[in-house]
């Protein structure tokens, strides 16, 4: 038997799909406008910042296709729909995001041994204007960065980049004015050191999503002191707890009855378990299989 607290996510999503396919477009003209001007100036930094751009518009592209999966039904053969979408697009940019801050800082230490001139004046207004960009799109996703995975792995790639023209920015002036040629490496490098420990926590807490480990908020021996403390029930055991998104945390268990009660009766107590759940510990889908006598393996938890 089971039960499920849902809510009406699709307008949040709607607006997500908005803005992420703004953010796209976007990218995609400051990317070709950095690519020609790196190529007149002959800025390493404007075509790096380029490739961090296109990185970004492959995310994005990935981050909206999860979006619009995640509305699809449930069928026959999809029994969940698409609702791990938005989790499997945040590992996978999570995971490119560190990539490429690796080869963010490979690439600063070669500039930083071999700091080459260039075209100053062209750096600082496309850098400028790839700042413009990137912000606008960072407020665009920031709101629901914190609640939303695919989100937030989308807002870091945009942030990540919004500081790199920073960087290209500041690297710009100073090479402009004080012919300060290495500022530029160094200030990659920081951000791409930023890079890594931010795209490790998001890679972590995706990864633990996608593998059902237990919600780090939810105490399994908590719940299950709870729900023995029901005066029919001897024993919960066989428990499963695992995150299926964003918005659905799911329980299942076997609940040994301390003697033989109706189904009726068994309802009854289903809802009870069911708002204790729910109101304290924020599980909105719980699945109960109940027993009497039933010679099986009675830990908390077993290895299937």
């Amino acid at each position: 038997m089971g039960h499920s607290h849902s809510h009406n996510h699709s307008h949040a999503h709607d607006l997500n799909g908005r803005n992420l396919f703004i953010s796209i477009l976007l990218n995609i003209v400051i990317t070709v406008a950095q690519v020609i001007g790196g190529l007149v100036s002959g800025s390493l930094a404007l075509l790096s910042d380029a490739l961090h751009n296109f990185s970004d518009v492959v995310s994005l592209i990935i981050s909206w296709i999860a979006n619009k999966l995640v509305k699809k039904k449930a069928s026959l053969k999809r029994t969940f729909g698409y609702k791990r979408a938005e989790i499997l697009a945040a590992f996978i940019n999570a995971s490119t995001l560190i990539i490429v801050a690796i080869l963010l800082i490979f690439e600063a230490m070669e500039r930083f041994q071999n700091p080459q001139e260039i075209g100053s004046n062209l750096v600082i207004w496309l850098s400028g204007i790839a700042i413009l960009g990137n912000g606008f799109s960072v407020l665009l996703l920031k709101r629901n960065a914190n609640d939303n995975m695919n989100m937030k792995s989308a807002y870091l790639h945009l942030l990540t980049d919004m500081m790199a023209s920073v960087a290209v920015l500041i690297g710009g002036l100073l090479m402009k004015f004080y012919q300060i040629w290495w500022i530029d490496s160094a200030l990659t490098f920081a951000i791409s050191i930023y890079l890594i420990v931010m795209g490790w926590n998001l890679l972590k807490d995706s990864f633990k999503v996608l593998m059902l480990f237990t919600p780090e908020s939810t105490s399994v021996d908590a719940i299950v002191e709870d729900i023995q403390r029901i005066e029919v029930i001897k024993n919960i055991h066989h428990v499963h707890i695992w995150q299926l998104n964003e918005d659905e945390i799911h329980l299942e268990a076997h609940i040994d009855f301390n003697k033989d009660i109706k189904l009726s009766e068994f309802d009854i107590i289903l809802n009870e378990i069911e708002e204790l759940i729910f109101h304290k510990y924020e599980i909105n889908h719980i699945n109960i299989q109940p027993e009497f006598g039933k010679c099986d393996a009675k830990d908390v938890i077993v290895q299937d």
